[in-house]
């Protein structure tokens, strides 16, 4: 894959409570060499200074899923749970969540995943490649389009 360019925006235009959008690029997710999702039918969310979180299809996932230890919760879209993602002879332990039962206005996720982009070798949104938000407690997906600043490095909880 080459790298394109994506429509330019600001995280700080993101609507806060966050929106729940189709994304019309295709999205893959590759760990040495194994493809983990490759899929046309993936949503974002979108909120207030943050970079977007993919949710893929889990009929899309490639690898074995187990689920992991914890939880958390998310003011906006409920109670999510923690998975195991098996690549090849390795386990990427807590790589992806889910919302099993979404709040009402992400109904559309129920069940979806989201990956990490900082446990993977390589997270693409079309023909550009993202990198990790900085922080796992978010798992946004920065592409060069995005501007900030963004949540997640050490002093922006609570912004």
């Amino acid at each position: 894959m080459s790298e394109t360019a994506l429509a330019p925006e600001k995280v700080w235009d993101y609507p806060r409570p966050p929106a729940l959008v189709p994304v019309v690029e295709r999205l893959v997710v590759r760990h040495r060499g194994v493809t983990i999702v490759e899929t046309e039918r993936a949503f974002r969310v979108l909120e207030t200074s943050h970079p977007p979180t993919f949710y893929l299809p889990p009929e899309d996932i490639a690898v074995p899923m187990t689920p992991a230890p914890g939880g958390s919760m998310c003011e906006w879209k409920g109670r999510a749970e923690y998975l195991d993602l098996a690549v090849g002879d390795t386990i990427l332990r807590r790589a992806a969540w889910r919302y099993p039962e979404p709040t009402a206005h992400f109904a559309a996720i129920a069940g979806y995943l989201s990956i990490y982009p900082s446990m993977v070798e390589e997270a693409w949104v079309g023909e550009t490649r993202a990198s990790a938000q900085e922080s796992d407690f978010y798992g946004g997906w920065i592409t060069p389009n995005l501007t900030g600043p963004f949540k997640g490095p050490a002093g922006t909880l609570m912004w």
